[in-house]
């Protein structure tokens, strides 16, 4: 039996990264896989895959989109809050408010609103399972990205709340911790930051998208069953020392 076999995933962030990862395996285990992006991906290997159009900084975007879901499917078993930005590597006295506020809306809010709008539909299931992408920078501190940082702290402890808060309405809510991952995000990166930080990760490399994904996977399939509340993190050790 396949791993998300008869589950409905909403992945948001999923047309390319970590998230078009997530949602392409998912799929090959068996979900049928909504993502929901700003923009219009290429098209996905699964039919099992359907795009729609999310912003996640608006909460009316998800109203619409879980309405709609929830129509076509009668249900949310899975939703993997990915999309992020980077959106600015200053430190707090040099950040605009603009760019503050764009960071926190799609990283932090992005997340309050995915949980704010598919909690109800899970707490009417008993049952659900929510994976909140952060960071390794939601765990540790690094200079400037202030915003960044920020926002998947926030994500962080988001995770905690709602996996104690929704316990007992058969929600599991974990937050996910990827380490540098070789993504379009990070090939905008400046080359030596992305060296800088392969340097202090004892694998000594980025990650594959996919290795993300599995870890993804199973925090999303009901072999985390008795997980809720935890941080998984995929780093190739860089957090470690």
């Amino acid at each position: 039996m396949k791993r998300l076999h008869n589950k409905v995933v909403l992945v948001t962030g999923g047309g390319m990264g970590i998230g078009r990862a997530i949602a392409e395996l998912f799929a090959e285990e068996g979900a049928t896989v909504i993502v929901g992006d700003v923009h219009q991906p290429e098209p996905y290997k699964n039919d099992s895959v359907v795009s729609k159009h999310l912003d996640v900084s608006k909460l009316e975007d998800w109203e619409l989109l879980v309405a709609e879901v929830v129509r076509e499917h009668g249900k949310v078993d899975v939703l993997v809050n990915n999309a992020g930005l980077v959106g600015s590597y200053l430190p707090i006295d040099e950040i605009t408010l603009d760019d503050w506020n764009r960071v926190i809306d799609i990283n932090q809010n992005g997340v309050f609103y995915g949980m704010r709008t598919v909690v109800p539909v899970m707490k009417r299931q008993h049952a659900g399972s929510i994976v909140n992408v952060s960071s390794i920078w939601g765990i540790v501190g690094a200079s400037g990205v202030s915003a960044y940082q920020a926002s998947k702290a926030a994500v962080r402890m988001m995770s905690k709340n709602a996996a104690l808060s929704y316990v007992a309405n058969g929600i599991r809510v974990n937050s996910l911790h990827p380490g540098l991952v070789e993504t379009p995000m990070i090939d905008r990166q400046a080359a030596d930051i992305t060296a800088a930080v392969v340097a202090a990760t004892p694998m000594k490399r980025a990650a594959d998208p996919k290795e993300i994904a599995y870890a993804a996977l199973f925090l999303a399939s009901d072999e985390a069953s008795f997980i809720t509340g935890a941080e998984l993190v995929v780093d190739g050790g860089y957090t470690t020392p």
